[in-house]
């Protein structure tokens, strides 16, 4: 790849791919109410350790007034990753297009929940080249 992957993967570029949207979305058929939510979800590029991965993050942000801390978020992704209003298949072949890779080349995966601080939970989420 030629191209300065931070130069693809800008701030504003992850959040078009993953709007804040969906963590309301995620909320509302999870509670009936995106308002119950304790945190919005977002899209972070950490790197490419080699060349088949490219690994990034969701990163759990606790919302004011809410405590993140106190919501169960082991668990998420499973739940992440089968959550359609999340569709984090659908965000991978779009990450994939963006590296101008083939979506049907790659693989996903979400790793285990990190409790980074009490308003701040990451979640890995790798994609790797087959």
């Amino acid at each position: 790849m030629t191209k300065n992957l931070a130069e693809i993967f800008t701030p504003e570029v992850l959040q078009q791919l993953f709007p804040k949207a969906r963590s309301d979305e995620f909320f509302e058929a999870l509670f009936g109410d995106a308002s119950e939510g304790a945190y919005d979800i977002c899209l972070e590029f950490v790197g490419n350790p080699n060349l088949q991965t490219y690994q990034f993050e969701l990163h759990l942000k606790q919302r004011p007034g809410k405590c993140l801390a106190c919501n169960l978020t082991y668990g998420l992704p499973e739940v992440f990753s089968r959550h359609p209003g999340l569709n984090i298949k659908g965000l991978a072949a779009e990450l994939a297009s963006k590296l101008g890779l083939d979506p049907e080349q790659i693989s996903w995966s979400l790793g285990v929940t990190k409790s980074i601080s009490s308003a701040l939970h990451v979640i890995p989420f790798l994609i790797t080249v087959e």
